[in-house]
């Protein structure tokens, strides 16, 4: 079974939208760090989502899993959040084939490290390819309008002409 790990971000993001379960349509588990779980679902239980991130890890596809690399989270966490750095330090330590990471700082530090990356754009994306979703612009409009996630005009055009919207 792959090994996809996630962060805060990429959870957030698809809650708010409605659509947290694509991840689970295409990843049998995710791996979440304990402070992207204190984050989401601790900290953040107001909050749109985080029932839904809570009855996932109740479901058995979240798991929440603590790197036990320090010395790396550490060195992260000079540039990243905890939540980024442990997450990070979790797909290094686990060989992870996939990691989701949405900010652009998290993701050159984990390219850095070799990690295949996606993002709450990359899912949908996949989503419209496998048709599961009828419009990806819809789905980007909707992930910019109700998530409050940024997208660049670069990044939106460039997932619609992977999709054939644009």
């Amino acid at each position: 079974m792959p090994v996809v790990v996630c962060d805060s971000s990429t959870l957030i993001h698809l809650a708010r939208i409605g659509r947290l379960s694509l991840l689970s349509d295409f990843h049998d588990k995710i791996i979440v760090v304990p402070a992207v779980w204190k984050e989401v679902v601790e900290e953040g239980q107001d909050k749109p989502g985080s029932s839904e991130i809570r009855d996932a890890r109740e479901s058995g596809w979240i798991e929440v899993t603590a790197p036990h690399n320090g010395p790396l989270v550490q060195l992260l966490q000079r540039e990243l959040h905890k939540g980024e750095s442990e997450t990070i330090a979790l797909a290094v330590e686990l060989h992870a084939d996939l990691a989701f990471l949405d900010e652009s700082d998290a993701r050159r530090v984990a390219k850095v490290y070799g990690l295949k990356m996606s993002g709450a754009v990359g899912i949908l994306i996949r989503a419209k390819l496998a048709g599961k979703v009828a419009s990806l612009r819809n789905e980007l409009d909707n992930l910019r309008l109700d998530g409050g996630f940024w997208i660049g005009n670069d990044v939106y055009d460039r997932a619609l002409d992977a999709v054939g919207e644009n």
